[in-house]
Order: structure tokens, then sequence, then C-alpha cells
């Protein structure tokens, strides 16, 4: 398909800051341009590189789906947060969520930074990753007994409290502990962060924290309790958010709300701004730090307390992309399909979310959208389920044995992947320069049914 032979009425927004083209075929993501936006990609004699290393290097050392990750993409996006904040006492708290492979935490911990948790299992994590407990923020809305406790013992730097009842127990634990638990109320502010449904978490409807009306009561509450420290307060709106507006409108509320409690005699150590700031996967404008910075710091100043952050996306989802090779071409009359090894046991976010996220080639077709053998293609992997894609109508020159790139999948790729299928997880690899490292071995299927025993009749 030619560019050239499109038709008059196509909206071409490849100008200024945008590197697509809609067509009435389809939707053309132009890699070079892309690549320009992204931090540790780029092309060289018409080769994706992942910092100084070819990912086609990568695909044939380490096999697909394979995801990549660059070491300087991660701390470099760090280090923006805590020189835009170089002005407060402030602590940036990387959420385990996003990203949660050893490597990834081991460097950030010795970067300096502190973490947010949801589970046990992510404090564990962080623990054998070289973190240290006391910069541990501990978030969710399910901590059980042994949860709390394990978290104690380990010296954690503050529960994010999600409830009364949540309250109670973690109150309960310490006094079985003899100790005060450290607390901070996440406090529900009833924000639209203007994001994708699933991932908003600052309204009245969602399951998240405690309602702004009822928070100073339940300060008041907690002050009450033997073994409870109330150390600060938490807010987390949602989460690829492109705007800061809804940040500081948030702000605004909980600052409102730190007034009161000073009034009534509550005074705290920190605030906690939650995470959230977005990342550009195709076409995406999102506030960078610096703005976001700028728009907070005025009214943070103020307030004289340690200011914490909690971001994930913005630090991992552009140093990462995910490796798939195309098994299948299968061009049909309504729809082409291009086959590949990874699916959405690999990387959920397209099936679950609707996201769109670009796919690249690992070779530059020598004449872009104009390439002889353009078609609109869908890809799809091979799992039994209609809504296992990665992309669709994506304008591309395939042939089977291509390696594609999808970018944008250093945040909840690995994380969110399942074994749907009796298909191994992908391996994990890191990219520092020109060097490069294994950081997680492909599964196994033997692996997969291991610890499962089969039923013997007596």
């Amino acid at each position: 398909m030619s560019h050239s032979e499109l038709p008059a009425d196509v909206t071409d927004v490849a100008t200024g800051e945008s590197v697509t083209i809609q067509t009435e075929h389809g939707l053309y993501v132009d890699p070079k341009a892309l690549s320009a936006h992204l931090p540790a990609l780029s092309y060289r004699d018409d080769a994706l590189h992942m910092e100084q290393v070819s990912v086609d290097e990568l695909a044939k050392q380490y096999g697909t789906p394979c995801y990549v990750y660059s070491k300087q993409a991660i701390l470099d996006v760090y280090q923006a947060y805590t020189d835009s904040f170089t002005s407060l006492d402030h602590q940036v708290c990387y959420a385990v969520k996003a990203n949660s492979n050893l490597a990834v935490l081991g460097m950030l911990a010795q970067a300096g930074a502190g973490f947010d948790i949801v589970s046990r299992g992510e404090l564990v994590r962080v623990l054998a990753a070289g973190g240290a407990a006391s910069r541990v923020v501990f978030s969710g809305v399910g901590k059980t007994y042994g949860d709390i406790e394990y978290a104690l013992t380990q010296g954690i730097g503050c529960f994010n409290v999600e409830s009364i009842s949540e309250l109670t127990l973690i109150n309960e634990v310490a006094a079985a502990l003899n100790k005060r638990a450290p607390i901070s109320l996440r406090v529900n502010p009833n924000v639209d962060a203007k994001t994708h449904p699933y991932i908003s978490t600052g309204l009245k409807d969602n399951k998240f924290g405690i309602t702004h009306e009822d928070a100073l009561a339940v300060y008041q509450q907690a002050a009450d309790l033997s073994h409870i420290d109330i150390v600060g307060i938490d807010c987390h709106i949602g989460s690829q958010l492109t705007e800061v507006a809804p940040f500081v409108a948030a702000l605004d509320k909980v600052i409102e709300l730190i007034h009161s409690l000073r009034d009534h005699g509550i005074e705290l150590r920190h605030i906690d701004l939650g995470g959230g700031l977005g990342v550009r996967y195709i076409d995406e404008t999102p506030v960078s730090i610096d703005e976001f910075a700028e728009a907070l710091l005025p009214k943070l100043s103020e307030l004289g307390l340690t200011v914490f952050f909690e971001p994930g996306r913005s630090i991992v989802a552009n140093a990462g992309v995910l490796l798939t090779q195309v098994d299948v071409l299968k061009p049909t009359e309504h729809k082409n399909f291009a086959i590949v090894d990874a699916a959405m046991n690999d990387l959920i976010r397209p099936a679950l979310y609707q996201a769109e996220m670009a796919v690249i080639p690992s070779t530059l077709p020598s004449d872009g959208i104009d390439t002889n053998g353009t078609k609109p293609w869908d890809i799809v992997g091979a799992i039994c389920e209609t809504g296992d894609f990665l992309a669709k109508d994506r304008l591309l020159s395939l042939e089977a044995g291509a390696v594609l790139a999808v970018t944008g999948a250093g945040a909840y790729g690995f994380t969110m992947s399942s074994n749907y299928n009796s298909r191994p997880r992908a391996s994990e690899v890191m990219v520092s320069g020109n060097n490069h490292q294994l950081i997680r071995k492909r599964e196994t299927v033997e692996a997969l049914y291991a610890d499962e025993i089969l039923w013997q009749d007596k």
C-alpha cells in the first residue's frame, strides 16, 4: 500500500509531537519518530537498539517473548523525580507493582529509593533486593494479621490505612508485639483522575481509602488507640494521569484536611501524594515531572512536611519493551492477523484496559508507510480468546520470523502476566550500555506443574 494512494480525506497527524498517521485502513506508527521520544530506543543503520545493543541480537540470544529493560532509563527518571523536588525533604517510594524484578528493585534501592508495596510478597522482594523496610510504605485494602505482623517485625516505615477495621487490626497486632505502628490514612478525595475507570482510584465509588468527609473522625479514633503512631496522610487518585490539574485538586483537599487536623491537635510528619503520573505510549502528551513539580511545590513548601511520592509506571514503562516474533501471517478477506509468540498472558494491558501500545519492527522498512506490502494487521497471540491481542489495525510490512517490539512494556507487563493455556512466562533481560544480562530465566512447561500432585486411588 502506498501513502500516495491513500484517500484525500486521510487525517495526517504526523506533525509536531505526533508520530502517527491515521488512515481508513489503519494506524501507522512511525517507528523512527516514536523512538525519538523514548529514552533508550533508537534505530542505528535501520536496526532497533536498546541503549547500545541490537534488539535482534537480544532476541537471538535470549529467545522470544522476552522483556528487555534499560538500566539507565530507569535511573534517569528516578533521578528526575528527586531533582525536581530537591528543595523539599522528600522520599521517592517506587511502586513495586509496576515491575518487581529483583534487578530493578536492587538498583533503585542502591540509588536511594524507598518503595510502595501492596502485599507481603512485595515486601519480601524489596528486602531480598537490598531495600530497607524503614523506607517502605505498605498500601492496599486487604492487609491480614500475618501481613501486618511481618511488616512490623521488619520495621516497616508506614502503613497506609484504608479502613477503620484495618486501623483496629493494626493496633491489635502492634499491641501483641509491644510495638507502635506508624500509620497514615489513605484519604479518598473524590477527584476524577480522567483516566481509564479500571485504574481510577480516588472516586467515592472506588474501593480505596477513607472518604474525605470521614477522615478527621478516623484520625481522632487513631489518636486514641494505644499502639498507633500517626505519622502522615496519603492520597492516590489513579494511574496514567496526563494532566496536573487532578493532582492539584486532590492536594488542595488534602491540605484542607491537614489544617483541620492541626486545629484538632493532630500533627503530621509527612504527606504522601501517591503516584499516577502518565507516560507516552504512542501519541499521549503527559505532563513532565518538572511541570508536575512546578505546580505542586508552592503548596507543598508551605506545609513544612516531608513529601512522599509513589511513582511506578512513569519510572519503568518506557524503559522496557516486549520482544516478540511473528510466527504465522493469516490474511483473510476481512482481517489480516499476525500471530506472534507473545500473547495476552504475557501482556494483558491491551485486552484488559483497551490500552493502545506501539508495535514497531526491529528493522526499519526502507520506505516507511510506502513500503510495498504494508497492510493493516491485528497483532494477536495464540491463546484461545478473541480478546487475545496486542494491537489492532496497525499498518506494518511483515513477514514470518520478523521480530517486533511492543514499547512502553516496562510497567505492568511481566508483573501482570500469567500461565493461561499453560504458557511459560517470558524471560527478562537488563541492558546497560553495550552490556546485557538475563535477570529472569524463561519458565519451563515442567516448572508449571512441578508442585502439582496426581490423584491416587486408595
